[in-house]
């Protein structure tokens, strides 16, 4: 598999910080990395992640049957996490996923039509202090109001969204 210089070199960086026979620790970050990249987890990727990791394809399909952020389908250009865990529920979670919904047009891990947006409703983002707590792609926000939201994905449309400071 072919990735970007970039990629490779942040690759060969990752699995040179572990020691002799600890690569299989850089799954989850090479998993990620490249995701990012490819646009989703396939079975291309699996198995270069597992022939450099020194594990088998099984072992990662293991790994991201256990995390969320793994996707094995392209997710939008921003993807938009929703919690509604316990805290985010009882701050409004739940509402605020329902909003994201009717808003978007979307369900749960959904794409829109034009590639844009995705929506999923996760579980904890250990922001509990700061619900309800919405992600898209790597970048948090914190206390969202459907007012928030709404201003939020109108800067996604149109081109002017900045990641939270």
């Amino acid at each position: 598999m072919t990735f970007s210089p970039e990629l490779e070199a942040r690759f060969a960086k990752l699995l040179a910080s572990y020691p002799p026979g600890r690569q299989r620790s850089a799954v989850v970050p090479m998993l990620l990395y490249g995701q990012d990249e490819v646009g989703a987890v396939t079975q291309e990727l699996v198995e270069e992640v597992a022939r450099r990791c020194g594990v088998t394809p099984l072992q990662v399909d293991e790994v991201i049957g256990y995390y969320s952020m793994l996707h094995r389908k392209p997710l939008g250009k921003y993807h938009v996490q929703v919690c509604t865990n316990i805290a985010c529920q009882a701050r409004g979670g739940e509402e605020l996923m329902d909003h994201a919904a009717r808003t978007l047009k979307l369900g749960n891990k959904e794409v829109s039509t034009d590639g844009l947006i995705s929506l999923e409703e996760v579980e904890c983002m250990g922001a509990c202090s700061w619900a309800p707590a919405i992600q898209i792609n790597y970048d948090f926000h914190h206390f969202v109001t459907p007012e928030r939201f709404d201003q939020l994905i109108a800067a996604l449309r149109d081109g002017t969204y900045r990641k939270a400071s």
